[in-house]
Formats: structure tokens, C-alpha cells, sequence
């Protein structure tokens, strides 16, 4: 079964903390010999920098054509990793052709728009792959939990972002949507690695306690969500998030099967290169 299979997101949305911590690639290949966990570990590394490699291929080819677009969206609770995965699958590519945008609270100028507004002019261009960390869910999961606004808003907000995304999929983007589902226990951790480590208290935002205490109405609002905009032309993949090699891992494979599904090739040379002779 593809990992863009086994992963896309059911009709029926669940989020269940103790699904974050799966690892069904890693058991799917088993252990070595008693092998303990940093051995897994090391190999997910090995294994999504191969697959990483092979990325990079597929993003000259992107890149040098210049016809196709792909957009990776990143959403998931605070430290499920989405800064971690960007530098993970992207390590090994040129930064032409390549751009991330992370989408925080909306200035004032923004909020005088559309919800809409802010993100078109940060999607990705003919030859381009954009990164979305954060995106335009987060102006309707925020303002949703915080009782900004109302179920029918909401359910308007939803339908405005389905026609958007078929509007960028009809005009040559590939939508690929990744929720890094992360437990409460294992934010827990890593909220207190950011308060123990100094070098880490920049990363740290005291509002993040405060999203943490409205865990499970956020997990209801990206069950939500998900369900609302899950569609074959940007759909989205649940990924678990426990770990974050594994969580790397997966995320490798869906951007290549991705890219492999759009049939890229080379663009046509300018002139007959096989005659040309340099002197």
C-alpha cells in the first residue's frame, strides 16, 4: 500500500492521542536483532535522507519545467514539529524554486480583508514548491475556539477554502495537506524542554499554556476541519507526530509519492545541444 494511502484521512475524523504515537513503518520493517530504539531512529534518518535525495531530483525537474506548482501544508498543535519537518525534508534542496511562509496571528491590515487575502500572494508560482507552516486554517480553528466566530461562520469559512483550493488545483498546484498529530503527554515534553533549555526560551509563548488548557477543543475543531476540506484535490494525510523521526519519515514519502503522481519530465532543450560543439 503507498504511504499516500495509508495515511490519507478518513471520512470520519478521530484524533486519538494514543494513534500519535504509532509507528507503523518502523514495525512494518521490524526489529534487528533486540535492536533498541536509537538504532530504529538512526535508520528512519538514513532512509528519509535517501528519500530526501530523491526529492531533490524531482524538485529541479519542477523547478527547470516551470508548469507545475506544489503546496505543502503543515498544521498541528504547538511543537507537533512543523518547524522540524521543514528543515528535515528540505535540507537537501536549493532554495531557487522554493519558498516557506509562516502564517501567525493577522495584523490589523490583514483582518481589514478577506481571511483569504493574506495567504494567495505566499502560494507557490509556476517551477515552485511553497511551505506553509501554519496556513488559512488557523483563521477559522483560532477564531472558532475562541468563539470569535459562530457554526455558521465556520461552515462558511470552510466552503470559501474548499473553492480556493480547487481554484489552485485547476490552475496547476498540487495541495498536499499533512496534520502532525502530536499527544498531550508528549507536548507536555516538549513545552518543558523549552523552559528548561535557556537557548530554547525564545521559542517558548506564554499563550501557549493557554492553548494547551483548550487542548480538546482544538482537537474537535481539526477533526472538523479536516472532515470539511478532506477532498482528491487537496487532501489531507494524518500523520503521527510522537516521533519525530518517524514523523520525518512519513512525511518524505508522501512528498515523493506526491511528486512522482505528477509526471514530471524535463523541459524540451532551446536547440539541437547534440550538434553543439564547444571550441
Amino acid at each position: 500500500m503507498k504511504v499516500r494511502e495509508r495515511f490519507r484521512a478518513p471520512k470520519s475524523v478521530k484524533l486519538r492521542d494514543e494513534d500519535a504515537g504509532l509507528t507503523p513503518l518502523r514495525e512494518k520493517n521490524g526489529e534487528k536483532n533486540g535492536e533498541k530504539n536509537g538504532g530504529a531512529k538512526q535508520r528512519e534518518r538514513a532512509a528519509t535522507s535517501d528519500l530526501i535525495g530523491q526529492v531533490a531530483h524531482f524538485q529541479e525537474m519542477l523547478y527547470a519545467s516551470h508548469q507545475q506548482k506544489l503546496l505543502l501544508v503543515l498544521q498541528g498543535m504547538d511543537t507537533a514539529g512543523k518547524d522540524g519537518t521543514t528543515r528535515a525534508l528540505f535540507s537537501q534542496i536549493s532554495p531557487m524554486g522554493l519558498q516557506a511562509t509562516g502564517f501567525a496571528a493577522p495584523t490589523e491590515r490583514e483582518r481589514a480583508h478577506d481571511f483569504l487575502w493574506r495567504v494567495h500572494a505566499h502560494v507557490p508560482g509556476n517551477g515552485q514548491i511553497a511551505v506553509f507552516n501554519r496556513s488559512h486554517y488557523e483563521d477559522v480553528l483560532v477564531p472558532r475556539v475562541l468563539g470569535d466566530i459562530d457554526g455558521k461562520e465556520t461552515k462558511r469559512r470552510y466552503a470559501h477554502i474548499r473553492d480556493f483550493e480547487r481554484m489552485l488545483a485547476e490552475s496547476g498546484t498540487t495541495v498536499v495537506k499533512v496534520f502532525l498529530h502530536i499527544s498531550k503527554d508528549e507536548q507536555k515534553k516538549r513545552l518543558q524542554e523549552r523552559l528548561d533549555d535557556p537557548e530554547k526560551h525564545w521559542k517558548f509563548d506564554p499563550t501557549d499554556i493557554k492553548v494547551r488548557e483548550q487542548w480538546d477543543a482544538y482537537q474537535r475543531a481539526y477533526e472538523d476541519a479536516i472532515a470539511a476540506t478532506n477532498l482528491d484535490h487537496a487532501p489531507w494525510y494524518i500523520v503521527p507526530a510522537d516521533s519525530k523521526t518517524h514523523r520525518n519519515l512519513i512525511v518524505a514519502h508522501l512528498l515523493l509519492e506526491t511528486m512522482e503522481a505528477m509526471k514530471l519530465s524535463w523541459p524540451a532543450p532551446k536547440a539541437d545541444l547534440g550538434t553543439v560543439k564547444l571550441e
